[in-house]
């Protein structure tokens, strides 16, 4: 983690949205807020809202990211406000995950590794998804022209229909793709999927 370019990238950017006490929750987190339940990892958790938003609806609830401001805000609201959440401060790609979780959660999280590590990651997190769990996976795609949050030669851009084909089995409760301006004249291109693990695999 230590000068990883990304995560100095978006601990400066954490630094000012605590700063500004802007803990919003951005689009798709608010999409995924009505399908978490249970026990939840949330990797890559960033500032922690959809995590904290989830521990107040009465969700358990283990957040992890490389950010040390993002760890340490999630921490301090959990203990004010007595929630069930365990932060953890690890770097997503060689996080160990343990055990099974109802609700496993990365958004925004796949493109910042290569593609091998990518594609890696998603199948461990799969993995830990209970029978019957869902996955939420949020990650930009093919057409994305803003790239300033990447270190080069560790990002990948997955295709538009790859996150569909990998959840192939899979029962998928969303599937969409959203556009949106970027800085610079650049666009950043989503895919999202919300995805039940089929009790019959």
């Amino acid at each position: 983690m230590k000068g990883n370019p990304t995560v100095a990238f978006f601990d400066a950017q954490f630094e000012r949205q605590t700063r500004a006490a802007d803990f919003a929750l951005n689009p798709f987190e608010k999409l995924a807020l009505p399908f978490l339940h249970g026990r939840i990892l949330d990797m890559g958790c960033g500032l922690g809202n959809l995590s904290i938003e989830a521990a107040r609806r009465g969700a358990e609830v283990m957040a992890v990211d490389a950010s040390a401001t993002a760890i340490e805000r999630i921490r301090k609201v959990a203990a004010a406000e007595k929630l069930k959440i365990t932060p953890v401060l690890a770097d997503a790609g060689s996080y160990a995950i343990s055990g099974q979780f109802d609700t496993v959660i990365a958004i925004g999280l796949l493109m910042f590794f290569p593609r091998g590590k990518a594609l890696a990651l998603l199948s461990n997190i799969q993995e830990h998804v209970a029978e019957g769990g869902l996955a939420i996976v949020n990650t930009l795609i093919e057409g994305t022209t803003f790239m300033g949050m990447f270190e080069p030669g560790h990002y990948c851009l997955f295709g538009r229909d790859d996150l569909r084909q990998h959840f192939s089995g899979w029962k998928l409760l969303l599937d969409t793709h959203d556009g949106f301006d970027a800085p610079q004249s650049t666009r950043k291109e989503f895919s999202t999927i919300v995805a039940q693990k089929n009790n019959d695999k």
